[in-house]
């Protein structure tokens, strides 16, 4: 087993439990009668995208080590979880106590050489695994997939829902990424477009349908045809990511080196103006960005868009 480092911090369990009720209280004052009138207005749909956003503001830390940084992207995660199990407690679902019940029971499940055999199948363990992994990690990665299998296998007996072979795709992946998987799990069984070339057609129908419901929605302002306009939104966004599947480009990585050559393009434009964005007319603004991605052409050519590994 690797040593601990000389400057190992431990955790307080009681210090870290009085903590944790605290910011449980916190959150049931927040959405409470007389609590915050904009965490008393939200919702499942409407709290999601900040969960993502979350998850990539953690990711970023733990790339650029901002440890600081990772600390208190850690706690605005944690206060995802603790919002969804509070609006969940308010319509009658389950509680925050039900969540870490899930959690304890499923960590004590999946390691019976830590906290013995006895105790793991009384969390739940159906799975007969070797319990002296003998410190090695592969082993209890091993005994942690087989326990996983078992579970699924014995929801999936207690299901009366019909499998789908897209079931595999997980839904927590980044949309992006979702959408190559379906798209390639659909293709198997021949349901796909037979060359990339098949797919431009499909992006002009598209782009047709949503420019037909982006004006309804500007005339209208009606909330219905502003979900029809996020639909349709969806349709050309799987289009273009699964034209990238087929030409072997990951939209994923597409997208975030496009990105980042908008940073870099946006702030030579930053750099080069002699007056501040705001007070140059959209002419002006046009001009620059072209300016500054000329000036940076040769180098964007030779950098290589760093290839950072997806956030599981």
């Amino acid at each position: 087993m690797p040593e601990e480092p000389a400057n190992n911090l431990l955790t307080d369990p009681e210090q870290a439990a009085a903590l944790f009720e605290q910011s449980a209280a916190i959150m049931a004052r927040l959405r409470a009668p007389g609590g915050c009138p904009w965490d008393r207005e939200q919702s499942f749909d409407t709290i999601r995208k900040y969960t993502l956003e979350e998850a990539y503001e953690v990711f970023d830390a733990i790339e650029r080590r901002d440890f600081p940084h990772l600390a208190e992207e850690l706690g605005d995660l944690l206060l995802q979880v603790l919002f969804y199990a509070e609006m969940a407690a308010n319509e009658g679902h389950f509680t925050i106590s039900d969540v870490l019940d899930h959690l304890n029971r499923k960590l004590i499940r999946r390691h019976p050489p830590v906290f013995a055999t006895e105790a793991s199948r009384a969390a739940g363990n159906e799975a007969m695994v070797d319990a002296a992994v003998e410190g090695t990690s592969t082993r209890a990665l091993r005994n942690w997939e087989e326990i996983k299998a078992a579970e699924k296998t014995g929801k999936t007996a207690d299901s009366t829902v019909s499998q789908s072979r897209l079931d595999s795709v997980h839904r927590a992946m980044p949309a992006l990424a979702e959408a190559a998987k379906l798209g390639s799990k659909a293709a198997k069984s021949g349901f796909d477009w037979p060359h990339w070339r098949d797919l431009l057609p499909k992006l002009t129908e598209e782009t047709a349908e949503l420019e037909h419901e982006a004006a309804l929605f500007e005339n209208s302002k009606d909330p219905a045809h502003q979900a029809r306009v996020e639909a349709e939104l969806g349709d050309l966004l799987f289009t273009v990511v699964n034209l990238g599947r087929h030409l072997g480009v990951d939209a994923e990585m597409a997208l975030r080196g496009c990105n980042l050559r908008f940073r870099r393009r946006f702030s030579k434009m930053e750099e080069i103006s002699d007056r501040p964005l705001e007070q140059l007319s959209p002419d002006e603004l046009e001009a620059l960005w072209t300016t500054a991605k000329r000036t940076l052409a040769s180098s964007e050519s030779q950098t290589p868009i760093p290839n950072r590994e997806q956030p599981r």
